[in-house]
């Protein structure tokens, strides 16, 4: 069954077709119930999974493109290695900028950890280098080495063993958001194949006496497969509205604190959930036709 077949049953209704399979009852609010809660929950799904993925992804390209040198020296030699880390870095290709941070700027790193008032002047804490990379990058091995031999206290971060976690995170999160849609798909499938069992069943004299006057059983399946498929369609639309519209009102970067910046879709991504009612309705299209053909099989 190819999709135009699908929009071709769909946009011409058979009236005397479409009284075999009753306008309202359980099956009818079960439909639209499971199609708009399925759908409802995949908006959320996507939202999710498209919002942890970018977080992970921006944190990731924010430590690709840097890098922080740490000096641990004796308080005489600070200032000389730090001198002389960042001669080093001036000759080294492939790095934009670098500079040291002030005692302010490291202050304010560790106070989330320490507090505001942390007396950076009576600890032997560590002086940091921050660096840019620019064009194809630089060697971080041939700078380690020289690093060793101009300042024996300096030793190079290049942020790979946070960029790697990060983006397996990001690849992990994307399947896991791609598996969860998979899952509302079937069970919603699973939900409506046995809505229409139900229907077909509570029907069976009507069906034994179409099938006395001639209507071939592919006759009656389509008349099934209509009205559940425009049930589902229907209840997913309403669905993905409400969930588009939920996600709306998800807390601002602001207002989470910034951990949960870019929560949501953005731009392009809006567009995104609209294609779930489509979706929805094919899969009650074919899920419909297949539990039709085989129930009618078993009215035989």
């Amino acid at each position: 069954m190819r999709i135009t077949d699908l929009l071709a049953e769909l946009r011409q209704p058979d009236r005397q077709a479409d009284r075999v399979v009753p306008p309202s009852g359980h099956t009818a609010w079960l439909t639209s119930f499971v199609a708009g809660t399925m759908a409802f929950l995949a908006v959320f799904a996507l939202a999710l999974s498209l919002a942890a993925g970018r977080l992970a992804d921006r944190w990731s390209e924010a430590l690709e493109r840097t890098a922080t040198i740490r000096i641990s020296a004796p308080e005489e030699q600070m200032e000389t290695q730090t001198r002389a880390v960042l001669a080093v870095l001036e000759t080294t290709p492939g790095i934009g900028s670098a500079r040291a941070l002030t005692d302010a700027e490291q202050q304010a790193l560790l106070a989330p950890w320490f507090g505001a008032d942390l007396p950076l002047d009576t600890l032997p804490i560590p002086r940091l280098v921050e660096l840019h990379e620019e064009g194809e990058g630089y060697d971080a091995e041939g700078l380690r080495q020289r690093l060793a031999a101009e300042a024996p206290g300096a030793v190079l971060d290049d942020h790979l063993r946070w960029r790697q976690p990060l983006a397996v995170a990001a690849s992990r999160l994307r399947l896991l958001g791609g598996a969860s849609i998979l899952l509302i798909l079937a069970s919603m499938a699973a939900m409506i194949t046995l809505a229409a069992n139900a229907s077909l069943a509570a029907n069976a004299q009507v069906i034994r006496v179409l099938r006395l006057v001639g209507a071939r059983d592919i006759y009656i399946a389509r008349a099934f497969v209509r009205r559940f498929t425009l049930r589902a369609l229907t209840g997913a639309g309403v669905g993905a509205l409400a969930g588009m519209a939920a996600v709306t009102l998800l807390p601002s970067a602001e207002a989470a604190g910034g951990f949960l910046t870019g929560l949501g879709f953005q731009g392009a991504g809006w567009f995104v959930p609209l294609l779930l009612p489509p979706i929805a309705g094919t899969v009650a299209f074919f899920a419909t036709r297949a539990a039709a053909l085989r129930k009618l099989k078993e009215l035989t």
